[in-house]
């Protein structure tokens, strides 16, 4: 079995759509997808992009993708590489393809000089936290992720 990891090209966008929507479907979010192939052909391929993706292949097919963008710490005063979404295929779970695409990032990190490689789990999927504290990632229990969004955010843009 081979595993490679190779940058999406505009041409995987209905491939990445599709690993998202799987995605959304395994986290039970399915009816929060509001991506399109055109939308991420735009969001992630277009100009104004500063989203990045990987595919992973194993022995040539697709089985799944990651994909990030960079942040930046004040107390660091250097980048960091934030992961927004990994995804494998379930039934290529447990071939080493998450660890790959992890170890894939972590590389990019360390090449990129970022301070941190940081991303976010769902609290009940037990399968993706132990993979990662197998890598050696911590939780960061501090701290507690607020968000608006939708019509919030409009409202409070427009208050």
């Amino acid at each position: 079995m081979t595993i490679t990891i190779r940058p999406a090209q505009l041409s995987d966008s209905e491939l990445i759509l599709r690993f998202i929507r799987e995605l959304a479907e395994y986290e039970k979010a399915a009816h929060e997808v509001e991506a399109t192939t055109a939308s991420i052909e735009q969001s992630l391929f277009g100009p104004q992009s500063v989203t990045h993706a990987v595919i992973c292949e194993v022995d040539g097919e697709p089985v799944g993708f990651a994909v990030w963008f960079y942040t930046y710490s004040t107390w660091l005063a250097r980048n960091g590489l934030y992961l927004e979404d990994l995804y494998v295929t379930p039934q290529k779970r447990g071939s080493g393809a998450g660890k790959a695409l992890l170890k894939y990032l972590a590389k990019l990190a360390v090449e990129k000089g970022c301070g941190r490689f940081e991303w976010s789990v769902l609290d009940w999927n037990e399968p993706a936290i132990r993979v990662y504290r197998s890598i050696g990632a911590e939780p960061q229990d501090e701290w507690i992720r607020y968000r608006l969004a939708g019509d919030t955010l409009k409202a409070f843009a427009d208050s």
